[in-house]
């Protein structure tokens, strides 16, 4: 039966994770388009690492839990755009946006989608599995 719960404790860093995940990615996505005046003040877009949590239930042959190691920022080039007209715009008239793939978030928006999914299943069956090991132990 602990084993099961030790799933539960996964399956929940795992959304946490994957909710920091998520976060990141709307963050990116709501400053793909914004501009800024210098490549020092333009949007740089962050990126989550994971790491596994190494813990008791993971040195016993259990599910390793995984947390959120650091939130990175990218260490991608702002791109130039001439547009001598917008409100931003420098001296030069060019202005600079983030290095933010649209397409790349929108494929790691799915990804982490998914992933949050499969743990809400995970712990899911692992309750009916439970409530039937339960069921069963009365049952004697």
């Amino acid at each position: 039966m602990s084993d099961l719960f030790n799933l539960f404790n996964t399956s929940a860093s795992a959304l946490t994770a994957q909710s920091a995940r998520l976060n990141t990615v709307s963050s990116n996505l709501a400053n793909a388009n914004t501009a800024a005046g210098s490549a020092e003040e333009a949007y740089r877009g962050k990126h989550v690492l994971f790491q596994a949590a190494m813990d008791q239930a993971s040195r016993d042959g259990t599910a390793t839990p995984v947390r959120v190691a650091r939130i990175e920022e990218s260490d991608a080039e702002p791109q130039m755009h001439y547009e001598p007209h917008h409100p931003k715009a420098n001296d030069d008239g060019y202005i600079f946006r983030p290095a933010v793939s649209v397409v790349e978030e929108m494929a790691n928006m799915m990804s982490a989608s998914r992933n949050y999914e499969a743990n809400v299943e995970v712990m899911d069956t692992t309750r009916q599995l439970m409530m039937r090991t339960l069921q069963m132990g009365g049952q004697g």
